[in-house]
């Protein structure tokens, strides 16, 4: 049997990095894997005002481990160019110091030829992971049927994935799109292989829509968990109207040590991409020209990141 030698790399480094595990009992083998600090990317539509040999050097400096790299329509890299500017982006990211080991895309089906191209690239470039696009709600379907149709597309993009050794993400998100509610998302991946797909779990999101209910989706779904999303928000009021208000990590309703602690109890330590949504001069919402001095956002990105990084350990 033939092996690539990518896939040859990926088998060999998860193996030998479990080594130091075996004949521990379990509960040993989980603290030492909690002894590792957070593996964190920052969000490239934070950073688009930069090129891709300046994003890697930023994220590089700011602590970051990588970058989660926007390809997508007004992305980093358009889904049309992803043939010859993907593998460019990503060895100016590694040649700057940085890693790239997700991206965040507009996927939604494998009917999509601009969707299979991007699946093939990012696999031939050793991207291990992808976020989808999120899906509308039918007007011609109900709820129910509009899920099973939509769970017939994720189990599909599963089968893809598989033949490019690469992971798809369907993000729980907030609002009335597929998947506001974390029971949407275990319907969908019901049928998808779950070594090839899963959910990017938005803690952010979660609480807004679970409430007091959010431990029992991230229960329900953390066999399911492959990259998380950290920000925060908190509630407030805009023009009289009641809203979730993004804010810097630990200035909002996130409790990220109780979510940090119940993540560990799990034995989970995923890939992170942290991002910034509340205002930084147009960086939040992804503009290539910013209303303030970069260093503002770099700062930012910086607290965040140092912020995140010790309730992890405290937790």
């Amino acid at each position: 049997m033939s092996i690539s030698r990518r896939d040859f790399i990926k088998k060999t480094t998860v193996a030998a990095s479990s080594l130091p595990l075996l004949g521990m009992p379990f509960s040993m083998a989980n603290n030492f894997q909690f002894e590792a600090d957070l593996d964190v990317s920052i969000f490239s539509k934070h950073l688009q005002f930069l090129d891709y040999k300046e994003t890697g050097q930023i994220a590089s400096e700011l602590g970051f481990n990588g970058v989660d790299l926007t390809v997508r329509p007004k992305g980093h890299v358009f889904p049309e160019d992803v043939k010859t500017k993907l593998p460019i982006a990503i060895q100016d990211l590694k040649s700057s110091g940085s890693d790239c080991k997700m991206i965040t895309t507009a996927i939604e089906s494998v009917e999509h030829p601009l969707d299979v191209d991007i699946i093939k690239m990012a696999g031939d470039n050793n991207v291990s992971f992808y976020r989808t696009n999120w899906y509308k709600y039918k007007k011609e379907l109900s709820m129910p049927q509009s899920l099973e149709y939509y769970k017939k597309q994720i189990e599909a993009l599963g089968d893809l994935n598989k033949e490019h050794n690469i992971i798809g993400c369907y993000q729980n998100h907030a609002g009335r799109s597929v998947g506001g509610s974390y029971w949407e998302i275990y319907k969908l991946l019901e049928t998808v292989n779950p070594k090839y797909f899963g959910t990017q779990y938005d803690i952010r999101h979660a609480l807004v829509e679970g409430g007091l209910s959010w431990e029992n989706g991230l229960e329900l779904l953390q066999k399911s968990i492959k990259v998380i999303v950290l920000k925060d928000f908190k509630w407030g009021q805009e023009s009289g109207q009641w809203k979730p208000i993004n804010v810097p990590i630990g200035e909002g309703s996130v409790d990220f040590y109780t979510y940090f602690k119940l993540l560990k109890s799990y034995g989970l330590n995923p890939p992170v991409s942290l991002h910034l949504e509340y205002p930084l001069g147009g960086a939040e919402k992804g503009n290539t020209t910013l209303t303030v001095d970069k260093k503002v956002v770099f700062d930012a990105m910086r607290k965040d990141l140092n912020t995140i990084r010790k309730i992890w350990k405290e937790a």
